[in-house]
C-alpha cells in the first residue's frame, strides 16, 4: 500500500460561492483529505471556507478586489513591502497583478518549508514564483480553461477602443501564464475541450495533460421533495455582467418567451449598477419577468434551485460547467449551450443549443415549458448522470495518480 502524500495546494483567489476555482479548492481539498492525505491550502482572499480536514494558510495580501472596499488606497506602511507596492502599481495602471504577486508571496512563504511537502499543486496561478519552486521540488498545476478565451470575448464585446485597450491591459498576465505553463512537467485540466483549447492557445503538447473531470458536491446540491417547483420559473447562476457567461442572450430569449406565455427568470447574483444587463432589462421592459437574488448562502441557493422549473446555462464557453452539474444534482431539467466543455458534462441528459443564439434558447425554453414529460425525463437522466459520473472521490483518486507520476518523474 502506498504511503499518504503531503500536498500543498496554492490558490490565489478562491471564493467558494462564486466561480469554479473556489469550488474546486474546497472540494478537492476535502476529498484528498478523506483519502488520508495531508493537505494544506495556501490561499489568498476571500476565505475559501474549507471543510474539516485540510489545513488552511491564508497569506496576507492587499486584497484590492474586496467588493466591500474595492480598489482602496493602501496605507504607507503597507507599501514598504515591495510585493505590495508592485501589486498596487499594477492595479493602479488597470492591470491584474494578483497571479504574479501571489506567486511571489507563495515562494516567500515556502522558503525553508519545502521539505514539508511531497508536491505543490498550483490552481491556475501560473506565476514565475511557482515556476521557480518547480526547479526545487515536484509541482503540477490545474488550468480550468485558457484565459485567452475570456480576453477575446471581453475585447469583442465592446465597441469602445478605450475599453478594448483596458481589457487587453487587464489580461496582460496571460503572457506570464503561457510562459510558465509551457515549462511545467504536467498540467491538470478538467475536460477534453479545455485540454484541446489550452494545448492550442498555450502551445503545449497534449501528452503533457491529465484530464480529470470535476465532481459535484451532492451534499450541497440535491433534490428537495418538500418544495414544489414553479413550472414557468427559470434559474440561471452565471455571472451577470461577464460577457463569457451569455446572460445577454438569455435575456433576449426571455423577451421572446414572455411575449408568448408566462415566464420568470431568477438570476442568482447581483447585476452591475447601470451595467449592460440592467440597461437591457429596462430597454426590453422585462423588469417584472427578471429577479436578481443577490448573494445567497448555500441553503438559500439550494432553495432557489429547487423552486425553479428548469435551469439554463447560456455560457459562450466553459472549461467544465459546474452550473450544469449542480442543477442536474438538484433534479432540474437543463438547457445549456455547446460552448466549450458543457456537452461533456451534460451528455444526453440536457437540451443543447448553440452558444450566442437567443432564438435557439427561446425555442428550447418554450419547448420544455410546454412539455412536462420531457422536463421530467431530462431531470431523471441528469440526476443519474451526476450520481454515477461526477463524484469528488473519483476526482481525488485520479488527481493523486497524477501527483505520483509527477513525483516519480521529478525524482
Amino acid at each position: 500500500m502506498q504511503s499518504p502524500l503531503s500536498i500543498a495546494i496554492v490558490s490565489y483567489r478562491s471564493n467558494p460561492h462564486c466561480g469554479g476555482q473556489g469550488v474546486y479548492i474546497r472540494n478537492l481539498g476535502r476529498a484528498l483529505s478523506d483519502l488520508g492525505h495531508r493537505v494544506e491550502v495556501i490561499a489568498g482572499p476571500p476565505d475559501p471556507q474549507l471543510t474539516p480536514g485540510p489545513l488552511l494558510t491564508k497569506l496576507d495580501t492587499l486584497d484590492l478586489y474586496n467588493p466591500d472596499d474595492l480598489f482602496r488606497t493602501p496605507k504607507p506602511d503597507e507599501l514598504k513591502d515591495p510585493i505590495n507596492l508592485m501589486e498596487w502599481l499594477g492595479v493602479s495602471t488597470m492591470g491584474y497583478p494578483e497571479p504574479l504577486t501571489f506567486g511571489m508571496r507563495t515562494k516567500r512563504y515556502l522558503k525553508g518549508r519545502m521539505d514539508r511537502y511531497d508536491i505543490i499543486h498550483d490552481n491556475q496561478c501560473l506565476a514565475y514564483g511557482i515556476l521557480d519552486l518547480s526547479r526545487k521540488m515536484p509541482v503540477t498545476a490545474t488550468i480550468h480553461h485558457p484565459m485567452t478565451v475570456d480576453r477575446r470575448i471581453a475585447v469583442q464585446s465592446t465597441r469602445s477602443f478605450y475599453k478594448k485597450v483596458q481589457q487587453l491591459r487587464w489580461y496582460s498576465f496571460i503572457g506570464m501564464q503561457k510562459f510558465v505553463a509551457r515549462r511545467l512537467p504536467r498540467i491538470i485540466t478538467v475536460s477534453r475541450s479545455s485540454r484541446d483549447d489550452i494545448a492550442l492557445e498555450f502551445n503545449i503538447p497534449k501528452d503533457n495533460f491529465s484530464t480529470i473531470p470535476i465532481g459535484i458536491d451532492t451534499e450541497l446540491f440535491h433534490p428537495v421533495d418538500t418544495v414544489k417547483p414553479v413550472p414557468h420559473r427559470i434559474i440561471v447562476t452565471n455571472s451577470a455582467d461577464t460577457p463569457l457567461k451569455g446572460l445577454y442572450y438569455l435575456i433576449h430569449a426571455v423577451k421572446q418567451v414572455a411575449d408568448i406565455r408566462p415566464v420568470e427568470l431568477v438570476v442568482v447574483g447581483t447585476p452591475k449598477k447601470n451595467g449592460i444587463i440592467e440597461k437591457l432589462i429596462h430597454t426590453l421592459d422585462l423588469k417584472r419577468h427578471v429577479r436578481f437574488t443577490g448573494r445567497l448562502d448555500h441553503g438559500e441557493f439550494l432553495l432557489e434551485y429547487t423552486k425553479a422549473g428548469l435551469a439554463v446555462v447560456p455560457s459562450l464557453y466553459e472549461g467544465f460547467g459546474l452550473p450544469v452539474g449542480e442543477a442536474m444534482a438538484c433534479g432540474l431539467p437543463v438547457i445549456c449551450t455547446t460552448g466549450g466543455a458543457l456537452p461533456e458534462v451534460a451528455g444526453d441528459a440536457a437540451k443543447l443549443v448553440p452558444p450566442g443564439n437567443a432564438d435557439a434558447l427561446a425555442l428550447a425554453i418554450l419547448e420544455l415549458l410546454e412539455d412536462k414529460q420531457q422536463r421530467e425525463k431530462l431531470a431523471r437522466a441528469g440526476y443519474r448522470r451526476i450520481m454515477t459520473e461526477f463524484t469528488w472521490e473519483k476526482t481525488a483518486v485520479k488527481t493523486v495518480e497524477t501527483y505520483r507520476d509527477v513525483i516519480r518523474d521529478y525524482r
